[in-house]
């Protein structure tokens, strides 16, 4: 009796976790639908979704996408991957935030250039431009980062370093490239061997690495962004699906990853897990290092509210891309969201990934 009593005890103390455990992750079916309708209505060619609250993890991959670790291209959610690989060199004292550029680029001189230091660029406060004036000029011969970082190097500022803010990816560029000189690795080597082998990131590439143009999800052309070729019917050896850009490992915008292996990335920051950067770093990396007024920055880092959806905490940080991607982590629920798709982000108001990672963001406070 005692025997059938302590198994029908364990039996139901392991169904009333079951359902306690598919309950929680039922509270992400809303998040999932919005992608599920998004793919099946062909809106939205491939997508997968990955949640993360404490120890529960969730993942679904809709449309084209072959799996929860399909590969993405991720657009400017690249950048925090690879400042984090130029912060694991600051760990090391190779550089001080607030050396000058032209300490480690010589040429980086006239103008107000001395003063720029490598926070300014990190911060989007340098006054260097977005993209160089010859950009695509640039991608439809090839060219290759060097030709890139010589470009920046001489791009006019726009403004006094430190006097505002305005999101530059060749400041992220000219970072990587004191990162290279520094480590003497190019910046393709050093995020796959200071970020992607320490996280155990196997679905994650700067540029393709290991993988082949046919792994990774192509990704849709309707409301590209101007300088990823939209619009030119000659661009379909340099724009975002050419083996040429998917080779490039631009360092703003040109990773592959996978939708759990970005997890992987924010979960080191959230938990401040020291497997990239040290605690510290980590911490200095996702708060705020603009003055009020200017738009919040961390070091790579989206950071504050807007950084992620409605009803996430001022703590957030994360990043998104402009190939239609998305990830974010709120230190107050202990939650992350990663929103991966095929759909550019001009393409849509509101964009799905936009819609799914809010009703992560309701659900996770449920």
């Amino acid at each position: 009796m005692q025997r059938r009593t302590f198994l029908g005890s364990a039996i139901a103390a392991m169904t009333t976790s079951s359902l306690s455990a598919a309950a929680r992750a039922a509270r992400w079916d809303d998040a999932a639908e919005v992608l599920a309708q998004a793919t099946d209505s062909g809106q939205v060619e491939a997508a997968v979704l990955h949640v993360v609250q404490g120890d529960e993890a969730y993942t679904r991959h809709f449309g084209r996408a072959a799996s929860g670790d399909a590969m993405f291209l991720l657009g400017s959610v690249s950048k925090p991957i690879n400042v984090a690989a130029v912060m694991t060199l600051f760990d090391d004292r190779k550089f001080q935030l607030d050396d000058r550029v032209k300490k480690f680029l010589p040429g980086f001189a006239g103008e107000e250039r001395g003063e720029v230091t490598i926070r300014h660029l990190l911060t989007h406060v340098s006054g260097l431009p977005d993209q160089v004036a010859d950009n695509n000029e640039l991608r439809k011969r090839h060219a290759s980062l060097a030709e890139f970082v010589e470009r920046a190097v001489h791009a006019p500022l726009g403004f006094a370093p430190g006097s505002k803010y305005s999101y530059s990816s060749m400041g992220i560029l000219l970072a990587t490239r004191i990162a290279e000189i520094v480590s003497g690795s190019d910046i393709l080597t050093l995020v796959d061997r200071a970020v992607f082998q320490p996280l155990g990131m196997k679905h994650s590439a700067q540029g393709l690495g290991r993988f082949a143009l046919a792994d990774m999800v192509l990704c849709q052309s309707e409301g590209a962004a101007p300088e990823s070729g939209s619009g030119d019917p000659q661009a379909s050896q340099w724009n975002w699906n050419s083996e040429y850009w998917r080779k490039l490992g631009a360092p703003w915008g040109g990773t592959h990853a996978s939708a759990p292996d970005i997890g992987k990335f924010l979960a080191d920051f959230l938990r401040a897990g020291g497997k990239v950067v040290r605690p510290e770093t980590a911490r200095l990396m996702t708060r705020n290092h603009h003055p009020p007024g200017f738009t919040p920055r961390g070091l790579g880092f989206a950071v504050g509210q807007p950084a992620g959806s409605r009803g996430c905490s001022e703590q957030t940080f994360g990043h998104t891309g402009s190939t239609g991607t998305l990830c974010w982590a709120d230190p107050a629920t202990q939650t992350l969201c990663v929103v991966l798709t095929s759909l550019p982000r001009r393409a849509a108001r509101p964009h799905p990934r936009e819609l799914a990672a809010e009703q992560v963001a309701a659900a996770a406070t449920r």
